[in-house]
């Protein structure tokens, strides 16, 4: 398999969508499958449409899931390889070269100033390495531009030319463009260059059954992103849509999926976005990861949420990780199960004021302050002792102490454990809440 040489050639017209993202690793685990070499190619012929901005954001995206490339251009700036450039706007000699040789060999000829390829009448077969052979009726094909009248090149020429000059063995791309394939395929031919294996990968549809397009909810990975989305599960799931282990199980390690990626496994049948698979995975890693792996991506959430988490003793931070961790599925809503750690002054929800801070909770709320004042240890389990036989004394259930408590103390009726809650944010600020709480709320 050595020689394998594939491309990403992302258009930097705005986000990186999850489609491109997909197309993005499974040219990356074919080439890393085979030891090959992926190339990425920045097609920006587009003048009025891309930014420098988008090529940022595909080089964040890339970078995130944890895609490398082995040629093209560096977020930094410059290159790696010899076959550039690698930005499509850079490459203008080499298509204009491209399009007078088509003219000498009379491929291509002119018409109201622009330049249009001679298309074969002929039926072209396209020996797709997914969706096998398939056969195009070209006799009605009519020519089309390659050059427009302003000069600059269109797609289906560049796209052709830099495979041939870079070298590309095998092109993986969705299967919308299927139907360019014949153009294709004829320019290779024209330029007299030996084209590249075609596999077209399925698309990605959307809730709705319709393709996935940009104007989609969730069709962004900066979304996966900035919600506080793990690399590792968006790579997993991205894995999933179109390809399988062929074995019953849908979490699996990046390694175990570049030694068995094969282009034969991919299915033929469209793949469903689903977003709540996506999250149900997200928590499943973010569950399994432990504390040092953790933290780096909460510190980036918290801190991205506006929290000075510098001013915190590494062993606390740890400590509230490792403690809502188990009851989220994102950064996003571990950043909010942390608030209350994080945060001097309580935020109240509503809802949990008005069922757990009425006269009767208050009331549980006194008797906790008296009995908590009196605590020389403050473990989670001589916490959960002192709630229990403070129940009790008042013969009553310990839930109308633990649900007062949790209120006053984080704002909110549900969270984790609410004894180790109470351990880690310690004595002096548990009382100074008891205290605010009941003398905010007294009625």
């Amino acid at each position: 398999m050595n020689g394998v040489r594939v491309r990403f050639a992302p258009s930097p017209t705005g986000y990186l969508h999850v489609g491109g993202a997909r197309t993005a690793l499974f040219n990356w685990l074919y080439a890393r499958h085979t030891e090959g070499t992926l190339v990425l190619r920045i097609e920006d012929t587009d003048a009025a449409r891309n930014s420098v901005e988008a090529v940022r954001v595909i080089f964040d995206g890339l970078q995130w899931l944890g895609i490398d490339w082995d040629e093209g251009p560096l977020p930094n700036g410059g290159a790696r390889g010899d076959r550039g450039p690698y930005f499509q706007s850079e490459r203008r000699t080499i298509y204009d070269r491209a399009v007078r040789l088509l003219l000498d060999r009379d491929q291509a000829y002119e018409r109201d100033g622009a330049i249009r390829f001679r298309m074969p009448r002929k039926r072209i077969v396209v020996e797709d390495l997914i969706c096998g052979e398939v056969c195009f009726d070209c006799a009605l094909e009519q020519d089309f531009v390659i050059q427009r009248k302003d000069g600059s090149p269109v797609f289906h020429l560049v796209n052709v030319v830099d495979d041939l000059e870079m070298g590309i063995s095998h092109v993986i791309r969705g299967e919308d463009h299927l139907s360019n394939t014949p153009k294709h395929l004829a320019i290779a031919a024209a330029l007299g260059g030996s084209a590249p294996r075609y596999a077209h990968i399925p698309l990605i549809l959307n809730r709705t059954g319709t393709k996935m397009s940009k104007r989609d909810v969730g069709a962004s990975l900066s979304e996966y992103q900035e919600g506080g989305y793990l690399p590792q599960a968006v790579r997993n799931y991205l894995c999933l849509l179109g390809w399988s282990l062929r074995e019953n199980r849908e979490v699996f390690p990046i390694e175990e999926a570049i030694g068995k990626f094969e282009l034969n496994q991919i299915h033929r049948s469209n793949a469903r976005f689903d977003a709540d698979k996506l999250l149900w995975m997200n928590g499943t890693y973010l569950r399994s990861l432990s504390a040092q792996e953790l933290l780096p991506h909460a510190r980036i959430w918290l801190e991205r949420a506006g929290f000075p988490i510098a001013k915190w003793e590494p062993d606390y931070l740890k400590e509230v990780v490792l403690l809502v961790k188990e009851k989220v599925k994102t950064g996003k809503e571990l950043v909010e199960w942390a608030r209350p750690f994080f945060q001097e002054e309580v935020s109240f929800e509503e809802g949990a004021v008005k069922r757990f801070l009425n006269p009767a909770g208050i009331q549980a709320l006194r008797n906790l302050l008296g009995d908590l004042s009196e605590a020389s240890d403050f473990t989670s389990s001589s916490l959960e002792a002192r709630f229990q036989r403070l129940a009790q004394a008042h013969e009553t259930s310990v839930r109308t102490y633990v649900h007062p408590a949790r209120v006053a103390t984080t704002g909110r009726e549900v969270g984790p454990s609410l004894y180790h809650s109470l351990t880690i944010l310690g004595k002096e600020r548990i009382l100074h809440r008891l205290h605010r709480a009941i003398e905010t709320f007294a009625s």
